[in-house]
C-alpha cells in the first residue's frame, strides 16, 4: 500500500502544510492504483520539524500540499517523502485520483496528454 497525505482544513486541502487541522491519510492499492481507504488524524502542534517527523513516523510516502515552506519540504525529501506542493483543487479525492493518473497539476503545470494519461477534459 501506498500513503498519500493531503493537510486539510474543512474536510478541503489546506493551502497551508503547516497550519492545518488535520491530515487525510489516503491508502492507494498499487496494484489496480484504487483508493483503499482513509484516515484524518489531527497532527502535533506546529513547531519546527514536527509535523515532517510526524508523517514520516505515519509511512507516508507522498504528500500533496497548496503550500509549504521550503524547511517542511526539505525535512520531508530527507525522510524520502515526495513533495508535492502547488495543488489547487479543494478535494482529497480528486487530488489522489488526478495524481495516480499521472495528471496532478500544480502551481501553473497542465498535464501533458502527449504522454497517453486520461486526464478528462481541464
Amino acid at each position: 500500500m501506498l500513503k498519500i497525505a493531503v493537510p486539510l482544513a474543512g474536510r478541503k486541502l489546506c493551502m497551508h502544510f503547516g497550519h492545518c487541522e488535520e491530515f487525510a491519510v489516503i491508502e492507494v492499492d498499487e496494484t489496480t492504483g484504487k483508493i483503499a481507504g482513509t484516515e484524518y488524524l489531527t497532527p502535533p502542534p506546529h513547531e519546527p520539524g514536527v509535523i515532517p517527523t510526524w508523517i514520516a513516523g505515519l509511512g507516508v510516502k507522498t504528500v500533496i500540499a497548496g503550500g509549504m515552506g521550503a524547511m517542511a519540504r526539505q525535512m520531508l525529501a530527507d525522510r524520502g517523502i515526495e513533495v508535492l506542493a502547488g495543488a489547487a483543487d479543494p478535494s482529497p479525492e480528486k487530488l489522489i485520483e488526478a495524481y495516480l493518473k499521472g495528471c496532478l497539476e500544480l502551481g501553473g503545470n497542465v498535464c501533458d496528454h502527449s504522454q497517453g494519461h486520461d486526464c478528462g477534459t481541464h
